[in-house]
Protein backbone atom coordinates (compact mmCIF):
# COMPACT_ATOMS: atom_id res chain seq x y z
CA UNK A 1 0.00 0.00 0.00
CA UNK A 2 2.83 2.40 0.85
CA UNK A 3 4.40 1.89 -2.58
CA UNK A 4 1.07 2.47 -4.35
CA UNK A 5 0.50 5.71 -2.47
CA UNK A 6 4.00 6.88 -3.33
CA UNK A 7 3.29 6.24 -7.00
CA UNK A 8 -0.10 7.96 -6.98
CA UNK A 9 1.07 11.14 -5.30
CA UNK A 10 3.53 12.34 -7.98
CA UNK A 11 1.12 11.37 -10.76
CA UNK A 12 -1.65 13.51 -9.27
CA UNK A 13 0.69 16.41 -8.57
CA UNK A 14 1.96 16.60 -12.14
CA UNK A 15 -1.32 16.06 -13.99
CA UNK A 16 -2.63 19.62 -14.60
CA UNK A 17 -5.99 20.54 -13.09
CA UNK A 18 -7.85 21.69 -16.19
CA UNK A 19 -11.07 23.61 -16.72
CA UNK A 20 -12.68 23.63 -20.16
CA UNK A 21 -15.32 26.32 -19.59
CA UNK A 22 -18.66 25.28 -21.14
CA UNK A 23 -17.35 22.43 -23.26
CA UNK A 24 -17.60 18.90 -21.87
CA UNK A 25 -15.81 15.69 -22.85
CA UNK A 26 -19.11 14.06 -23.86
CA UNK A 27 -22.25 15.54 -25.39
CA UNK A 28 -24.51 17.45 -23.00
CA UNK A 29 -28.02 17.35 -24.47
CA UNK A 30 -31.23 18.96 -23.24
CA UNK A 31 -33.10 15.88 -24.42
CA UNK A 32 -35.21 14.02 -23.56
CA UNK A 33 -36.55 16.55 -21.03
CA UNK A 34 -37.95 20.00 -21.72
CA UNK A 35 -35.58 22.05 -19.59
CA UNK A 36 -32.82 24.13 -21.06
CA UNK A 37 -29.48 23.61 -19.30
CA UNK A 38 -27.57 26.56 -17.86
CA UNK A 39 -24.36 25.76 -19.75
CA UNK A 40 -23.69 26.25 -23.44
CA UNK A 41 -22.29 23.67 -25.83
CA UNK A 42 -18.97 25.54 -26.09
CA UNK A 43 -17.58 28.15 -28.45
CA UNK A 44 -17.74 27.06 -32.14
CA UNK A 45 -19.51 23.79 -31.23
CA UNK A 46 -22.69 22.94 -33.17
CA UNK A 47 -25.26 20.51 -31.78
CA UNK A 48 -28.54 19.11 -33.11
CA UNK A 49 -31.24 17.46 -31.01
CA UNK A 50 -33.99 15.64 -32.95
CA UNK A 51 -37.06 13.85 -31.62
CA UNK A 52 -40.20 12.05 -32.81
CA UNK A 53 -43.25 11.54 -30.66
CA UNK A 54 -46.80 10.23 -30.64
CA UNK A 55 -49.65 11.89 -28.75
CA UNK A 56 -53.14 10.89 -27.54
CA UNK A 57 -55.71 13.32 -26.14
CA UNK A 58 -59.19 12.88 -24.68
CA UNK A 59 -61.37 15.78 -23.55
CA UNK A 60 -64.30 14.70 -21.35
CA UNK A 61 -66.01 18.10 -21.36
CA UNK A 62 -65.77 18.83 -25.10
CA UNK A 63 -66.17 15.13 -25.93
CA UNK A 64 -63.36 14.67 -28.43
CA UNK A 65 -60.51 12.22 -28.97
CA UNK A 66 -57.27 13.12 -30.63
CA UNK A 67 -54.15 11.33 -31.80
CA UNK A 68 -51.18 12.37 -33.80
CA UNK A 69 -47.49 12.41 -34.51
CA UNK A 70 -44.93 15.16 -34.22
CA UNK A 71 -41.29 16.02 -34.52
CA UNK A 72 -39.13 18.55 -32.74
CA UNK A 73 -35.67 19.81 -33.58
CA UNK A 74 -33.30 22.06 -31.67
CA UNK A 75 -30.14 23.53 -33.18
CA UNK A 76 -27.59 24.91 -30.71
CA UNK A 77 -24.46 26.84 -31.62
CA UNK A 78 -21.82 28.39 -29.36
CA UNK A 79 -20.39 31.62 -30.74
CA UNK A 80 -18.30 34.66 -29.76
CA UNK A 81 -18.02 33.72 -26.07
CA UNK A 82 -17.80 30.44 -24.15
CA UNK A 83 -20.83 31.50 -22.13
CA UNK A 84 -23.02 32.35 -25.16
CA UNK A 85 -25.21 29.96 -27.12
CA UNK A 86 -27.68 30.60 -29.95
CA UNK A 87 -30.76 28.38 -30.05
CA UNK A 88 -33.24 27.58 -32.82
CA UNK A 89 -36.15 25.42 -31.63
CA UNK A 90 -38.91 24.14 -33.89
CA UNK A 91 -41.80 21.68 -33.41
CA UNK A 92 -44.29 20.38 -35.98
CA UNK A 93 -47.35 18.29 -35.14
CA UNK A 94 -49.96 16.44 -37.24
CA UNK A 95 -53.07 15.38 -35.31
CA UNK A 96 -56.59 14.10 -36.03
CA UNK A 97 -59.54 14.95 -33.76
CA UNK A 98 -62.86 13.13 -33.64
CA UNK A 99 -66.11 14.31 -32.04
CA UNK A 100 -69.58 12.71 -32.15
CA UNK A 101 -70.46 15.09 -34.98
CA UNK A 102 -67.33 15.79 -36.99
CA UNK A 103 -63.62 15.17 -37.52
CA UNK A 104 -60.87 17.68 -38.19
CA UNK A 105 -57.10 17.96 -38.43
CA UNK A 106 -54.41 20.19 -36.99
CA UNK A 107 -51.22 20.13 -39.04
CA UNK A 108 -48.85 22.98 -38.32
CA UNK A 109 -45.94 24.30 -36.29
CA UNK A 110 -46.59 24.16 -32.57
CA UNK A 111 -43.46 26.17 -31.85
CA UNK A 112 -40.81 28.19 -33.66
CA UNK A 113 -38.36 29.98 -31.37
CA UNK A 114 -35.09 31.75 -32.11
CA UNK A 115 -32.98 33.18 -29.30
CA UNK A 116 -29.77 33.20 -27.29
CA UNK A 117 -28.70 31.97 -23.85
CA UNK A 118 -25.97 33.49 -21.71
CA UNK A 119 -24.36 32.09 -18.56
CA UNK A 120 -24.18 34.94 -16.04
CA UNK A 121 -22.85 32.99 -13.04
CA UNK A 122 -20.89 29.76 -12.66
CA UNK A 123 -20.16 28.65 -9.05
CA UNK A 124 -17.28 26.46 -10.25
CA UNK A 125 -15.41 29.16 -12.14
CA UNK A 126 -11.84 29.40 -10.80
CA UNK A 127 -12.69 26.72 -8.23
CA UNK A 128 -10.73 23.50 -7.76
CA UNK A 129 -12.07 20.74 -5.54
CA UNK A 130 -9.28 19.03 -3.64
CA UNK A 131 -8.93 15.37 -4.57
CA UNK A 132 -8.52 12.79 -1.83
CA UNK A 133 -6.29 10.13 -3.37
CA UNK A 134 -7.02 7.69 -0.54
CA UNK A 135 -10.84 7.75 -0.52
CA UNK A 136 -13.32 7.44 -3.39
CA UNK A 137 -16.16 8.06 -0.95
CA UNK A 138 -14.67 11.32 0.28
CA UNK A 139 -14.60 12.65 -3.27
CA UNK A 140 -18.33 11.94 -3.62
CA UNK A 141 -19.41 13.55 -0.34
CA UNK A 142 -21.87 16.43 -0.29
CA UNK A 143 -20.40 19.93 -0.35
CA UNK A 144 -22.28 23.11 0.49
CA UNK A 145 -21.10 24.62 -2.79
CA UNK A 146 -23.44 22.20 -4.57
CA UNK A 147 -26.40 24.25 -3.31
CA UNK A 148 -25.17 27.28 -5.28
CA UNK A 149 -26.59 27.02 -8.82
CA UNK A 150 -25.19 28.10 -12.13
CA UNK A 151 -27.46 30.83 -13.52
CA UNK A 152 -28.29 31.67 -17.13
CA UNK A 153 -30.81 33.80 -18.96
CA UNK A 154 -32.49 33.10 -22.30
CA UNK A 155 -34.12 35.72 -24.52
CA UNK A 156 -35.75 35.04 -27.84
CA UNK A 157 -38.84 35.36 -29.98
CA UNK A 158 -41.79 33.18 -31.02
CA UNK A 159 -42.64 33.23 -34.72
CA UNK A 160 -46.23 32.19 -35.48
CA UNK A 161 -47.73 32.15 -38.96
CA UNK A 162 -51.28 33.13 -39.84
CA UNK A 163 -54.11 30.58 -39.48
CA UNK A 164 -52.10 28.36 -37.16
CA UNK A 165 -54.62 26.07 -35.36
CA UNK A 166 -52.28 25.70 -32.36
CA UNK A 167 -52.25 29.47 -31.79
CA UNK A 168 -54.98 31.42 -29.99
CA UNK A 169 -55.36 34.00 -32.77
CA UNK A 170 -55.84 33.52 -36.54
CA UNK A 171 -53.32 36.29 -37.19
CA UNK A 172 -49.61 35.60 -37.25
CA UNK A 173 -47.43 37.21 -34.60
CA UNK A 174 -43.91 37.64 -33.30
CA UNK A 175 -43.68 37.79 -29.52
CA UNK A 176 -40.85 37.71 -26.94
CA UNK A 177 -39.92 34.73 -24.79
CA UNK A 178 -37.57 34.90 -21.77
CA UNK A 179 -36.35 32.30 -19.28
CA UNK A 180 -34.36 32.20 -16.06
CA UNK A 181 -32.31 29.01 -15.82
CA UNK A 182 -30.58 27.51 -12.79
CA UNK A 183 -28.55 24.31 -12.56
CA UNK A 184 -27.11 22.44 -9.56
CA UNK A 185 -24.59 19.62 -9.82
CA UNK A 186 -25.08 17.28 -6.85
CA UNK A 187 -23.52 14.13 -5.44
CA UNK A 188 -20.13 14.73 -6.99
CA UNK A 189 -21.66 15.03 -10.44
CA UNK A 190 -23.99 12.00 -10.52
CA UNK A 191 -27.12 14.15 -9.99
CA UNK A 192 -28.12 17.32 -11.83
CA UNK A 193 -31.11 19.51 -10.92
CA UNK A 194 -32.27 22.11 -13.47
CA UNK A 195 -34.97 24.76 -13.11
CA UNK A 196 -36.49 26.90 -15.87
CA UNK A 197 -38.82 29.81 -15.11
CA UNK A 198 -40.46 30.92 -18.36
CA UNK A 199 -42.48 33.89 -19.63
CA UNK A 200 -43.84 33.21 -23.11
CA UNK A 201 -45.89 35.09 -25.72
CA UNK A 202 -45.15 38.33 -23.86
CA UNK A 203 -47.21 41.31 -24.99
CA UNK A 204 -49.96 39.22 -26.65
CA UNK A 205 -53.57 38.80 -25.48
CA UNK A 206 -52.66 35.44 -23.93
CA UNK A 207 -49.22 35.53 -22.30
CA UNK A 208 -48.10 32.26 -20.75
CA UNK A 209 -46.06 31.71 -17.60
CA UNK A 210 -44.55 28.43 -16.53
CA UNK A 211 -41.80 26.37 -14.96
CA UNK A 212 -39.92 23.13 -15.63
CA UNK A 213 -38.08 21.17 -12.93
CA UNK A 214 -35.79 18.31 -13.99
CA UNK A 215 -33.77 15.89 -11.87
CA UNK A 216 -31.27 13.74 -13.80
CA UNK A 217 -29.15 10.88 -12.48
CA UNK A 218 -26.19 9.27 -14.20
CA UNK A 219 -26.17 5.54 -13.43
CA UNK A 220 -22.83 4.91 -15.17
CA UNK A 221 -20.75 6.23 -18.07
CA UNK A 222 -23.47 5.29 -20.59
CA UNK A 223 -26.91 5.40 -18.95
CA UNK A 224 -28.81 8.27 -17.34
CA UNK A 225 -32.43 8.72 -16.29
CA UNK A 226 -34.61 11.68 -15.39
CA UNK A 227 -37.93 12.77 -13.87
CA UNK A 228 -39.51 16.10 -14.66
CA UNK A 229 -42.46 18.29 -13.74
CA UNK A 230 -43.66 20.99 -16.10
CA UNK A 231 -46.41 23.52 -15.46
CA UNK A 232 -47.74 26.46 -17.43
CA UNK A 233 -50.65 28.82 -17.06
CA UNK A 234 -52.42 31.25 -19.35
CA UNK A 235 -55.96 32.35 -20.13
CA UNK A 236 -55.74 30.22 -23.27
CA UNK A 237 -54.51 26.93 -21.75
CA UNK A 238 -53.06 25.68 -18.45
CA UNK A 239 -51.68 22.30 -17.49
CA UNK A 240 -49.24 20.34 -15.33
CA UNK A 241 -47.24 17.49 -16.82
CA UNK A 242 -45.02 14.80 -15.34
CA UNK A 243 -42.36 13.25 -17.53
CA UNK A 244 -39.74 10.52 -17.24
CA UNK A 245 -37.23 8.78 -19.43
CA UNK A 246 -33.68 7.65 -20.08
CA UNK A 247 -30.73 8.39 -22.36
CA UNK A 248 -27.89 6.22 -23.63
CA UNK A 249 -24.52 7.52 -24.78
CA UNK A 250 -23.51 5.89 -28.08
CA UNK A 251 -20.26 7.85 -28.33
CA UNK A 252 -18.72 11.04 -27.00
CA UNK A 253 -20.72 13.02 -29.58
CA UNK A 254 -23.97 11.05 -29.92
CA UNK A 255 -26.83 10.14 -27.59
CA UNK A 256 -30.19 8.38 -28.02
CA UNK A 257 -33.15 8.74 -25.68
CA UNK A 258 -36.76 7.79 -24.91
CA UNK A 259 -39.41 9.38 -22.70
CA UNK A 260 -43.08 9.31 -21.72
CA UNK A 261 -45.29 12.16 -20.46
CA UNK A 262 -48.76 12.54 -18.99
CA UNK A 263 -50.84 15.15 -17.20
CA UNK A 264 -53.26 15.16 -14.25
CA UNK A 265 -56.57 16.28 -15.71
CA UNK A 266 -59.18 15.19 -18.24
CA UNK A 267 -59.85 18.50 -19.99
CA UNK A 268 -57.97 17.15 -21.88
CA UNK A 269 -55.99 14.15 -20.67
CA UNK A 270 -52.72 13.94 -22.59
CA UNK A 271 -50.26 11.09 -23.14
CA UNK A 272 -46.97 11.53 -25.02
CA UNK A 273 -44.31 8.98 -25.92
CA UNK A 274 -41.18 9.79 -27.85
CA UNK A 275 -37.66 8.85 -28.93
CA UNK A 276 -34.80 11.02 -30.07
CA UNK A 277 -31.16 11.44 -30.93
CA UNK A 278 -28.63 14.19 -30.18
CA UNK A 279 -25.42 14.78 -32.10
CA UNK A 280 -22.69 17.40 -31.94
CA UNK A 281 -19.76 18.49 -34.08
CA UNK A 282 -16.81 19.84 -32.11
CA UNK A 283 -14.11 19.77 -34.78
CA UNK A 284 -13.81 23.57 -34.72
CA UNK A 285 -13.52 23.77 -30.97
CA UNK A 286 -10.24 25.02 -29.52
CA UNK A 287 -9.77 24.18 -25.90
CA UNK A 288 -9.44 27.24 -23.76
CA UNK A 289 -7.43 25.63 -21.02
CA UNK A 290 -6.80 27.24 -17.68
CA UNK A 291 -4.25 25.44 -15.56
CA UNK A 292 -5.03 25.67 -11.90
CA UNK A 293 -2.26 26.24 -9.39
CA UNK A 294 -1.18 22.99 -7.79
CA UNK A 295 0.12 22.50 -4.31
CA UNK A 296 3.50 24.28 -4.46
CA UNK A 297 4.64 22.79 -1.18
CA UNK A 298 3.94 19.26 -2.40
CA UNK A 299 5.87 19.91 -5.59
CA UNK A 300 8.76 21.36 -3.64
CA UNK A 301 8.85 18.35 -1.32
CA UNK A 302 8.77 16.01 -4.29
CA UNK A 303 11.64 17.90 -5.93
CA UNK A 304 13.61 17.66 -2.68
CA UNK A 305 13.01 13.92 -2.54
CA UNK A 306 14.22 13.60 -6.12
CA UNK A 307 17.27 15.65 -5.22
CA UNK A 308 18.08 13.39 -2.22
CA UNK A 309 17.67 10.27 -4.36
CA UNK A 310 19.94 11.75 -7.01
CA UNK A 311 22.58 12.66 -4.44
CA UNK A 312 22.47 9.17 -2.92
CA UNK A 313 22.91 7.57 -6.34
CA UNK A 314 25.87 9.84 -7.06
CA UNK A 315 27.47 8.95 -3.70
CA UNK A 316 27.14 5.22 -4.40
CA UNK A 317 28.46 5.58 -7.92
CA UNK A 318 31.57 7.40 -6.68
CA UNK A 319 32.06 4.93 -3.80
CA UNK A 320 32.10 2.09 -6.28
CA UNK A 321 35.32 3.38 -7.84
CA UNK A 322 37.04 4.55 -4.67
Amino acid sequence: MFKIKNLLAPVLFFIPQLFFAQYTDVINSNRPGETMSAYSVGKSVIQGELGFYGIKEKHDLLDYDGSGLGTDFTLRYGAFLEQLEFVFDIQYQMANYDTPYTSYKKNNFRQTVLGAKYLIYDPYKNYKREVNIYSYKANRNFQWRELIPAVSVFAGANFVGADNPYYFSPDGAISPKVSLITQNVLGGGSWVFVTNIIADYIGTDYPSYGYVLTLTHGFNDKWSGFVENQGYKSDFYSDSIIRGGAAYLLSANMQVDASISTNFKNTPSVLYGGVGVSWRYDGWYKEKVIEAKNNDRAKKNLDNEKSVDYQEKERRRKAKYE
